[in-house]
């Protein structure tokens, strides 16, 4: 791929170039990351230590109990780890009916009783045994020596810090995490976080099995049930990620490959199956006939993900015929190019999040995601230990259908990483953080470089849209404001936005320029965030 790295867009930030880059959304975390490979550390060990960092420099968007999912080219063949927690034993329908209603309808939104069993700090350990090559420990020393001594608070994470402080400063131990002199830190201001140093040193020490069947998963027992939650040091000590195949669909000679559901990952695939039908290229990079296509095949994505991606035991069709070629071309037949339409789900069957990316000169590379969902996600932090829970519990049903609550099951989930190869070599490391943002940024960013050979940071700072219901779709105020008059016109209810932070997501991408210990690769992190691509 040859890319204009001529910018049309306003931006910060250019393309990094180097042979060994760690991309994330806080600088000191990239750091981290490239501590790590300075050591003598791979592309594993580098994004192990760039997310356990995370946790503490943009606690608003993840923590120690996060979730994770990887995607990872060890130098042979892709890998996917699917560290997503699962409901406690106690979880079934009538368990959350009798606690919260007959009329409830899904697990709470925040409190004790959203959260699953923590997967990221099992994603660490499960990444570093296989693939890393430092010791454990010592990719965790970063984060504890930035929680202990603590950091300055940067401009976006503040801004979000201050908008969630009034909804969850009521929940148990939020204040005393987070709240440090009974409001949210200001910009510049000192934080620290002595009791995640604590918890990082502990699960340092004995390679997270102090989370999973120790001291942290005890504390975390005493302080659930305190709170009238039922999650256990057993539920804890039963837990495991699970090492999965990714689910690829090709697009313009290049293959994007995903996590498989429970995730919404394929989303983004059966998307890009549908604009395959279309001469994307032919339309004007930031035109309105462009921009409507995309709309419309991400909303009949969408129609067909909220309907039938659950946990992969439970589903009713396959990923397999959710792209199969025949039905994503009728899928692609209902779009009018003239106007905007509310999709429902076809039959296929026939008959709040960090991400991050690091890649090393040996060909390693890494697409990383952790989350705590909706922000500081169950708002519940452990205060012996600084574990701010996530409440990825909500992405339940309670109600009869592939997604209703069960034990031991994975709820619907939001974060996504990905990646892209062509001809079965690896090409870009790459994720867009922000919930149901995700697929839809991943369709975005690559349709601008694959179509349009937008290099990855252009493609990173273009303006975005975001679908979100029906026809309701919010767009940057950046965006080209004939394609947004031209938008409304076709009947798609438009919301102009200036806050890019809070709606349309962030990126990191790594596109490998060539052999890695000679052209090394083209790194981007996305300017709506506090981020760094930094590499050397």
């Amino acid at each position: 791929m040859h890319f204009d790295y001529a910018n049309p867009y306003t931006s910060v930030r250019t393309p990094v170039f180097a042979r060994n880059v760690c991309s994330t959304s806080h600088p000191l975390a990239a750091q981290a990351g490239l501590r790590m490979l300075q050591q003598g550390g791979n592309a594993v060990d580098a994004a192990i230590a760039a997310a356990a960092a995370m946790t503490i420099v943009e606690p608003v968007s993840n923590g120690l109990g996060s979730d994770a999912f990887c995607i990872l080219w060890d130098g042979k063949e892709l890998h996917g780890l699917n560290a997503s927690g699962t409901a406690p034993a106690s979880w079934t329908p009538g368990y959350f009916r009798k606690k919260y209603g007959a009329d409830a309808t899904t697990p709470p939104k925040r409190g004790i009783d959203s959260v699953t069993v923590p997967g990221a700090v099992s994603a660490w350990t499960a990444l570093s045994t296989r693939f890393g090559k430092l010791p454990f420990a010592d990719l965790l020393q970063p984060a504890i020596e930035i929680a202990e001594r603590g950091y300055l608070m940067p401009v976006v994470v503040q801004q979000k810090w201050e908008a969630a402080t009034e909804e969850l400063r009521v929940q148990p131990g939020f204040s005393e995490g987070f709240l440090p002199w009974g409001r949210a830190p200001r910009v510049g201001e000192l934080f620290q976080f002595k009791a995640a140093a604590r918890a990082l040193r502990a699960i340092a020490e004995t390679k997270g099995t102090a989370f999973y069947g120790g001291e942290i998963a005890a504390a975390i027992e005493k302080y659930s049930a305190a709170h009238g939650g039922s999650l256990t040091a057993g539920d804890f000590a039963g837990y495991q990620p699970e090492w999965v195949t990714p689910i690829a669909r090709d697009y313009r000679g290049y293959t994007l490959h995903e996590i498989p559901p429970n995730g919404q990952g394929i989303a983004a695939l059966i998307a890009l199956g549908i604009l395959e039908k279309f001469d994307i290229a032919g339309m004007a990079v930031d035109g309105v006939d462009s921009q409507h296509v995309q709309i419309e095949a991400m909303k009949l994505a969408f129609a067909d993900v909220y309907r039938y991606v659950a946990d992969g035991r439970t589903m009713e069709v396959t990923p397999a015929q959710m792209l199969d070629d025949a039905y994503l071309a009728s899928r692609a037949r209902l779009i009018d190019m003239k106007r905007a339409q509310n999709f429902a789900a076809g039959n296929p069957v026939k008959g709040g999040t960090i991400y991050l990316t690091a890649a090393d000169e040996n060909g390693m590379m890494v697409s990383f995601i952790q989350s705590n969902y909706m922000g500081f996600g169950s708002g519940v932090v452990e205060p012996t230990f600084g574990v701010s829970l996530q409440n990825r519990g909500h992405g339940f049903s309670l109600q009869a259908g592939p997604n209703q609550v069960a034990p031991g099951k994975r709820p619907f989930h939001t974060i996504i990483p990905a990646f892209l190869t062509k001809d079965g070599q690896p090409v870009m490391s790459f994720g867009v953080m922000g919930g149901n943002m995700q697929p839809q940024g991943h369709m975005q960013t690559l349709v601008r470089m694959l179509d349009y050979g937008q290099n990855p940071q252009a493609a990173c700072d273009a303006p975005r849209w975001r679908f979100n219901a029906g026809l309701e779709l919010n767009v940057e105020a950046a965006m080209n404001p004939a394609a947004i008059q031209g938008l409304a016109a076709r009947g798609h209810q438009l919301d102009v936005i200036n806050d890019s932070y809070q709606d349309f997501g962030a990126g990191q991408f790594i596109w490998r320029a060539g052999d890695p210990k000679v052209e090394g690769y083209v790194a981007a992190s996305d300017a709506r965030r506090d981020g760094l691509a930094a590499g050397f």
